[in-house]
């Protein structure tokens, strides 16, 4: 997210007044449907890629996580540039970047093209999502308008994890997986024009502030050393894996002295003093490394041991986001108004490790309403729950002036759990599977025992991000 939102919203109020304002958060809704919609519905997709491109089980993880590793990485650096030379501009171009790249991911024909087109994909929506919290403060000074803004934001977001991952079916099932992307084509056009013709115009402060391009070369390097030390630890041999890891340290350790001794940085290193700001980020990477595998593994639970259809697994996933989108509105922001944001999170993250663990007895047999049902509803409420608490946790105690910047590292550690949580759950499915199957298990059994560590895995990640809150968020909170 881009720096200095409040002082930015004063600068931008009165130019912001001869522009339709609830037009323009129309604009940016949109813009942020796309990325949320392309996370979603590439899941549901995935059999049909790796069936067609021929992505190893590990491999297939790339096809998320080059996405995520250049949009979590490019977050803190692109929310700077946009200060620099204006949001919209910053906003328009990474729309623009986002669209062509969708379509280079439609038209692949090779695992290469596919993953390197992702990683364009990602680096436009970093690109808009990084000016996005921004430009709507700015848009709604006032509290109470700038709440209802936020809603709407919000509600957008649920409703696009639930329209992606059923559109991610229909699509692959009634064409194939290539619409998937090139749906965003009109979209992105669409949304192009409008945000140029009614966003604003801001003139930044100036290229001539300066950008810390190095430290982001820094974070960026050591999250793709990490994630692709992770992913290649099945089939690499320990030395190589083990290499890869240091590798990752000294760039991040490069990362925060770069920080430390840079005029303009990228990440002020006081805010970790924070002990909330701190210990939420890291209750995130937990927390959303275990709903990351768990969408992921849960979308390839219902196709390749249950046999669902595309179009059918997008429609067992409905009932989660829908829940979350309904629970978020309605329910979330005044329990943690009654009973405090560390009580609420602590249930919620509760929910998520029952539910994880519920799904890690999802037999090979498994039938829906029983067996993966109830667990999709106990993580979609426990997510509902955490997810708000914990955003509140990690802005409490943060200046006006750090606002944007606690934000963008906000956005910054859910990419980087997401990554590492599908890197992880992902290759311990597949070496679980393969395994049981060189010792003579069906596959179908093999595949299923693959999948329930995998969500195992989860209910750790989910239960060590308890632990954590009850340790060293209790104090923090207010």
């Amino acid at each position: 997210m881009s720096t200095s939102t409040a002082a930015n919203a004063k600068t931008i109020s009165t130019p912001l007044a001869k522009y339709p304002r609830w037009a323009s958060l129309l604009v940016l809704c949109a813009g942020t449907l796309m990325t949320i919609l392309d996370g979603n519905v590439v899941t549901v997709a995935m059999p049909a890629i790796q069936g067609d491109l021929g992505f190893s089980g590990p491999g297939l993880a790339w096809v998320v996580n080059a996405y995520l590793i250049p949009f979590g990485g490019l977050l803190l650096l692109v929310g700077r540039l946009g200060d620099l030379v204006g949001r919209k501009r910053m906003f328009t171009t990474g729309l623009a970047v986002f669209t062509v790249a969708s379509v280079l991911c439609g038209v692949a024909d090779s695992r290469a093209l596919l993953v390197a087109a992702r990683a364009v994909q990602g680096a436009g929506g970093a690109m808009t999502a990084a000016v996005v919290l921004g430009m709507l403060i700015a848009l709604f000074p006032e509290p109470r308008e700038q709440a209802r803004a936020i809603a709407v934001f919000s509600a957008v977001g649920a409703a696009g994890g639930a329209l992606g991952t059923f559109l991610g079916g229909a699509l692959t099932q009634a064409l194939n997986w290539h619409w998937i992307f090139l749906v965003n084509l009109p979209l992105g056009v669409v949304a192009w024009i409008a945000a140029v013709r009614v966003l604003a115009p801001e003139p930044g402060e100036g290229l001539g502030r300066g950008a810390d391009f190095p430290g982001a070369a820094l974070v960026t390097g050591a999250l793709m050393l990490t994630v692709y030390a992770i992913v290649g630890a099945g089939s690499s041999t320990v030395t190589t894996t083990v290499v890869l890891a240091l590798a990752a340290l000294v760039l991040l350790g490069g990362f925060v002295l770069r920080q430390a001794r840079a005029a303009r940085p990228l990440l002020r290193l006081r805010l970790f003093r924070s002990r909330s700001l701190s210990g939420a980020n890291g209750v995130q990477i937990l927390m959303i490394a275990a709903m990351y595998g768990f969408q992921f593994v849960g979308a390839l639970y219902l196709q390749r041991v249950l046999g669902y259809s595309e179009l059918w697994t997008g429609v067992a996933f409905l009932p989660a986001p829908v829940l979350i989108g309904v629970l978020m509105l309605g329910l979330s922001a005044r329990a943690v108004g009654r009973f405090g944001a560390h009580r609420v999170l602590m249930t919620g993250l509760a929910l998520v490790v029952a539910g994880m663990l519920l799904m890690g007895r999802a037999p090979a047999d498994g039938a829906y309403a029983v067996d993966v049902l109830p667990a999709f509803l106990l993580i979609a409420a426990g997510f509902a729950a955490a997810m708000p608490a914990l955003t509140g946790l990690a802005m409490t105690g943060v200046g006006p002036e750090d606002a944007g910047l606690a934000s963008g590292l906000f956005n910054t550690t859910q990419i980087v759990g997401g990554s590492l949580g599908l890197a992880v759950l992902t290759t311990l499915a597949a070496s679980r599977t393969d395994a049981l199957a060189e010792r003579g298990e069906r596959l179908a059994a093999a595949t299923a025992a693959g999948y329930r560590l995998a969500f195992d895995g989860g209910a750790v990640c989910a239960a060590a991000a308890l632990v954590a809150t009850a340790l060293v968020l209790r104090r923090s909170t207010p």
